[in-house]
């Protein structure tokens, strides 16, 4: 039986079959996909610390209070209750008046009590990071390398926030902001108690959050 001759190509043709073509857009659509859903895991691991990081400061504050019945940074025997044998008067006593005070953003040039509050609880091993205020890495940052803080709410609370206390983070891309508000609150950064901002002084509507841009997110406690 005779064999059936294959047409070969005329010499000097470089195009492609449409066989060929179709191969390599399949090989593009498959390497594309596998990029987008490797950025969506990323994505969704940073939401998911900054998240923590939300859920995690409420869980120090309460496991202080049971061990000390005192507040972290207000503490007003801090010394006596974290401080070990080896390194007395370690942190500074708080003024014990109920609130942690200060702004969520002070720093450690004029240390309030809220700078104190990771001392504290630090010294009280309920969390790790240094805990001499010196270290250029005392103060906590996010994973985007935004500051952490706390401080008591009221009518100064950080995006008009309501809330025994509330914790700020900052420097969050708006497209995280989406998602942690889905994830910790009603979705809408300007309502609720987890409200985000160019600034603390006002929170930015749902339809004008740019996921370009970089925003600090306060959630009250």
């Amino acid at each position: 039986m005779q064999k059936k001759q294959h047409k070969a190509r005329p010499a000097g043709q470089t195009g492609f079959t449409m066989v060929e073509i179709a191969i390599v857009l399949v090989v593009i659509g498959l390497l594309l996909g596998g990029v987008l859903k490797g950025q969506e895991l990323i994505n969704s691991a940073k939401v998911k610390n900054l998240a923590q990081d939300f859920r995690m400061v409420p869980m120090y504050i309460h496991a202080y209070q049971d061990k000390f019945r005192a507040l972290p940074g207000d503490d007003g025997r801090a010394q006596t209750h974290v401080c070990p044998a080896a390194i007395p008067g370690c942190t500074i006593d708080g003024n014990a008046d109920g609130s942690i005070g200060g702004s969520w953003d002070d720093t450690v040039a004029a240390p309030s009590e809220t700078v104190y509050f990771w001392q504290h609880i630090r010294f009280a091993n309920l969390t790790s990071g240094p805990t001499d205020i010196a270290s250029a890495n005392f103060l906590p940052l996010n994973s985007e390398g935004g500051r952490i803080g706390i401080q008591s709410g009221g009518a100064a609370a950080p995006l008009g926030v309501s809330g025994s206390y509330v914790m700020c983070s900052a420097g969050i891309s708006g497209k995280y902001v989406r998602q942690l508000d889905n994830t910790l609150d009603d979705g809408d950064p300007e309502a609720g108690t987890l409200r985000a901002g160019a600034t603390t002084a006002a929170a930015v509507a749902l339809a004008a959050l740019d996921d370009g841009a970089v925003y600090v997110v306060c959630l009250g406690v």
